[in-house]
């Protein structure tokens, strides 16, 4: 895939799935901004891609701040002189059905959730238009495309949005060569995930439901995002792109 010298900025990547799509998309040419509260994971994730010959850069930063996203933003700007793909990946689970959620718990996710995919898309457009286009990747859930009875409903809620915000931004800024894609992971093998299956009654419910049989991979979620931020995916927009074994199937 062609995203060679392509400025990636990468929310949430100090670890997890964010770490796994800097890496990838490293891998193959790119120029790599990692944006993540915990500024150690952040910094060996991007001392790690420098050492195995890539460029990567860190900026610590709270995606809920307006203040810290216009810093981010211009931080790749400035050490680059572009910013081509912005990947909104940070997010949270606050696991509480939603009779046992309070308020601000439900307002904590939606502000993570949808409010970081907001003010990112808001300070990457003006640049990217200004330079002629741009991607912006938004990673939703399949809990953004349906419900879900093991997930939480606020969860659901705020990956729905992301899902419709991702469409509605393709519409308006395709015009600018802007393109907007969300991708949708079922569950992915996590060592957290490992624990939840320590639970032979959940690991068959998670199983079950995947026609392919097993579990997503951070690779498989990563190379969905390196698809969507190449030169092959130019005339992919406002797509939510299922990376979840046929689960949406149903």
């Amino acid at each position: 895939m062609t995203v060679k010298d392509k400025t990636i900025l990468i929310t949430g990547a100090g670890g997890g799935l964010g770490s796994e799509m800097a890496r990838l998309l490293s891998d193959n040419g790119a120029q790599i901004i990692i944006v993540d509260l915990d500024a150690e994971k952040g910094e060996e994730t991007a001392a790690s891609i420098n050492a195995d010959g890539g460029r990567a850069w860190f900026i610590k930063a709270d995606v809920t701040s307006e203040a810290d996203w216009k810093a981010a933003v211009d931080f790749a700007v400035e050490k680059t002189g572009k910013l081509d793909v912005v990947v909104n990946n940070a997010g949270i689970n606050i696991r509480k059905p939603v009779e046992e959620m309070t308020i601000e718990e439900w307002c904590t996710m939606m502000k993570v959730n949808t409010g970081s995919v907001f003010l990112g898309t808001k300070y990457a457009i003006p640049v990217m238009r200004k330079q002629g286009g741009g991607s912006i990747i938004n990673t939703s859930s399949v809990c953004g495309l349906i419900g879900h009875k093991y997930t939480p409903e606020a969860y659901t809620a705020s990956k729905g949005a992301v899902t419709m915000l991702t469409k509605a931004i393709a519409s308006r800024y395709g015009k600018d060569n802007i393109r907007c894609n969300s991708i949708h992971p079922s569950t992915v093998h996590t060592p957290l995930v490992e624990v939840l299956f320590k639970d032979p009654e959940r690991k068959a419910e998670r199983l079950g439901e995947v026609p392919l049989g097993r579990l997503a991979s951070a690779a498989d979620v990563a190379n969905a995002v390196l698809y969507l931020a190449s030169e092959e995916a130019s005339f992919i927009n406002g797509v939510s792109l299922p990376v979840d074994g046929g689960v949406t199937c149903y």
